[in-house]
Formats: C-alpha cells, structure tokens, sequence
C-alpha cells in the first residue's frame, strides 16, 4: 500500500530536532475510520525447472522489466537480493484488494514463465547463500551498516520475503477500532500471526531449528531499528522517540558513499547538522530504513508474516489479518485472546521477547500460541462474510485452518517433513541437491539441527 511520503510538496527543507519529532509524529499515525487495506507481497524468483540454481543478476534484471512492461496495478520492484516485490493500491475493500493483485500476478507470472522464472514462496530461500545483485548506493550503505551487527541483516536483505498486510491505523478515540489499542493488538497478534504462517525453516536445504529463520534474523539486527518501541507510551509519543534514537543507515549524496559517520542517530544529527544540515526530506527517508516488525506510515504495516506457499497462499493471512483488525466484533474477540499472551512475552520487546522467539522457534505447536490462533482463526472467519469476502477468500481461509490451524501445523512443517522423509530414505534433501547435514542458520548463532545457541 502506498505509504505518506514528507517529498511530496515544495523543495526540501531544513528542520531541527523538534520539528523532526513533529513530523514523525503527524505523519505516522494517520487517524479515522479504517477504511483502506493493502498487502504488499515479496516473492523469491527461482529458476522453474531447478529451484536450486541461482538466478544470474541480469536475468533478474530482465525479470523486473518484462513486468514493467505489463499493465499492472501493483508497484513492482526489486529488492537488494532479486525478490520481487507486488505493493498494491490502497483498496476500499478486502475484496477489491484481492481481485487486483491476483489479477497482476495471472499477469506477471506467465511472463517469468517464458523468462525460465518462478515466483517462490518461501519466508526465506531455502539455497542460495546472501548475494546482494542491486548496487545502489541505499543498498550499499544498508549491507555496511548490517555487517556491524553480524550476518542476519545480509540474510534479510537478499534471502527474505514476506507478506505485509497495511491496515488503517484507526479511531484517535479508544475502542476496538481505536488506534491505540490497533497499536497494541499489533504487536500481541503478531506473535499469532508468525506461528501461523511460519514457512522458513531451512538454509542450505537443512533444517535451521526454528520454523520462522526469517523472523529469528531480525532479533539479532541492529535492536535500534528492528525491534519494537516500547509499549508504556502514547504510540506517537514512542514512534517519535524510537525515530530519532535510531541510527542513521543512509546520508544521501549526489557525491560519494551514502555511509554515515558511525553511530550517528537522527537525533544528533538534526542537533549537529554533520555531516550536513537535516532536511524533512531526510527524515522520511529514514524512516524508511527502520525494520520493526509493526511500522506506522500513515497506516500500520504488519511485517511479521513469512511469504506462503502456492499461488493463492497470501490470501489468507491478507483476509486474517484484516478480519481482525477491520470488524469490531472479531477485533474484540482476537484482542482478549491474544491479551491473556501478554504474561508469556515478558518485558523484552518485540520481537526479542519469548512469545515472540516461541512462535518464530515453534510455531502452532507452542500450545497457546495454538490456542490462540484457534480463537483468532474462527473470529476471522465469522466476520469474513461481514466484510463482502467471497467463496475464494472463505475456501482458502477454510482450507489452511483445516491443514494447519486446526492440527497445529504451519508452512514451515511440511518442509520439515519432506526434509525429514529425505533424510529416512538416506537420499538428499529434498530439491537441495546436497546430502543432509548439519550447520549453523545464517545470522542466528544457532545449530541447525538442535537449535541450541552457539556464541555467534
């Protein structure tokens, strides 16, 4: 969904550390009645007939400008390691946004088809070591700062993709519907959501011991800018202060390198104006270099959900999602279900705390994280109807619950049980074209096969 951008009116202009705060501060948490929804669905590009061969950057490349080419309603762009990425329109209507989007992927995929091409639906490549194919300067910048904290942020970088759901931000005033209480059943939920739709749980073809390697990354990036702010504030008030606190990853130059000087935060640099003076402009910027796992950009950007598997697997955390946060009888509902969480989590934020590692370890089979997807998944399912979803939407939200919701499971198990059913026979893993064994998951200082912490 396209997001409040600061650039669009007037030539940049200077702003010091309070005018910095303010703009945060209006612009993020845009208030009113939901009325919008939008996904934004990345996907990994494999080759169709071997999945584990890389990708060359140039057929990528060519990938990307056949799809600009086609008349798509989506905004399509590619990501620092070749994902593709599908940013739909704000959408009146959980059905609109569907028909759009599945109309712009019956479009682009027989055109990656004729390329040699696949769109893979994995949270994470389950192959290909990092490999960064764009060299922008915001990339170049993104992959330096990354490296000071390790080899997680390279992975999420160019290994990743996920599905976010954009949600309106809600009511100013409190209720189910409030953006308050938005903001808090974002970050409770989305403990759910990570169980539910875990699908990464292998690197190099073998397991990594967590169902969501994507989501145990991001606690192990820069905690500045990948974990949530804290919850004892007013949500303008702690997405203010998290902004300028975190540190800068991009000064952007028409000469030379876009690094900045190390451990600079917003902050400071508004206070100092070095390298040079702050403009509003760069304030919108970076805040789009901060990666928690719920981001307000005028609405609320739900960035825990690993991208699904099969053509239509998106549809169901997209139609999930806004059921419970659109219909104030399911919002009610899944707000006091996943309240009962907030003892598990613990004072650690997001998505640091230990609801949070138990659903990216675990997933459904944490028992009430499952418990809680239960309730969830039927409140969502009540209300679909309530919000105009047809026989599609409702089949494939029937159909995950039964195989996975119901039983426990999530995406990520079934990997697991071809790896597992590979490994019995003696042969190879499963489409990884290597024998199986054991390592350590890219990022997360973890065994493979035990899941037990290593000094990383």
């Amino acid at each position: 969904m396209t997001e409040t951008r600061f650039d669009g009116a007037g030539p940049p202009r200077v702003v010091d550390e309070a005018e910095a705060d303010a703009l945060v501060r209006g612009i993020c948490f845009k208030t009113g009645p939901p009325r919008f929804l939008g996904v934004e669905l990345e996907w990994l590009v494999h080759d169709l007939q071997d999945p584990s061969r890389p990708v060359s950057p140039r057929v990528l490349a060519a990938a990307a400008d056949r799809l600009r080419t086609l008349p798509l309603k989506s905004l399509i762009t590619i990501e620092p390691g070749g994902q593709l990425e599908f940013s739909s329109r704000p959408a009146e209507s959980l059905t609109a946004c569907a028909e759009e989007v599945s109309a712009d992927l019956a479009m682009a995929r027989p055109a990656l088809r004729s390329l040699g091409l696949s769109l893979a639906g994995y949270g994470k490549d389950p192959w290909h070591p990092p490999r960064r194919v764009l060299a922008t300067p915001r990339y170049r910048a993104m992959e330096d700062f990354h490296d000071h904290w390790g080899a997680a942020g390279r992975t999420v970088m160019t290994k990743t993709a996920s599905v976010q759901v954009c949600v309106d931000a809600g009511h100013e005033e409190p209720g189910p519907l409030g953006f308050g209480r938005r903001w808090r059943l974002a970050h409770l939920l989305g403990a759910v959501l990570v169980a539910a739709f875990a699908n990464s749980p292998l690197d190099g073809g073998r397991p990594t011991g967590w169902r969501s390697t994507r989501q145990a990354c991001y606690e192990r990036m820069d905690p500045g800018r990948t974990l949530a702010p804290p919850e004892d504030l007013d949500p303008r008030a702690a997405w203010a202060a998290y902004a300028l606190d975190a540190r800068v990853m991009c000064v952007r130059s028409d000469e030379g390198p876009w690094e900045p000087p190390w451990g600079l935060d917003l902050r400071g640099w508004t206070r100092t104006g070095h390298p040079r003076p702050v403009t509003d402009d760069d304030v919108g910027y970076h805040l789009t270099t901060l990666f928690p796992p719920v981001r307000p950009r005028g609405h609320l950007e739900l960035r825990m959900i690993d991208a699904q598997p099969g053509e239509d697997g998106w549809l169901v955390p997209l139609a999930v999602t806004a059921a419970l946060f659109d219909d104030p009888v399911a919002a009610e509902t899944s707000y006091r279900a996943v309240k009962a969480l907030a003892d598990t989590a613990g004072p650690e934020p997001a998505p640091r705390n230990a609801l949070w590692r138990n659903a990216a370890r675990h997933g459904l089979a944490d028992p009430e994280l499952h418990a809680a997807a239960v309730t969830c998944f039927a409140a969502a399912r009540e209300a679909l109807p309530r919000l105009g979803a047809g026989p599609r939407i409702l089949d494939a939200v029937d159909a995950f619950t039964a195989r996975y919701v119901d039983r426990g499971r999530c995406p990520a198990d079934d990997l697991l049980d071809r790896f597992a059913g590979g490994h019995r026979a003696g042969g190879r893993a499963p489409g990884t074209g290597r024998a199986p064994g054991t390592g350590r998951a890219p990022g997360t200082g973890e065994d493979h096969a035990t899941g037990k912490e290593n000094p990383a």
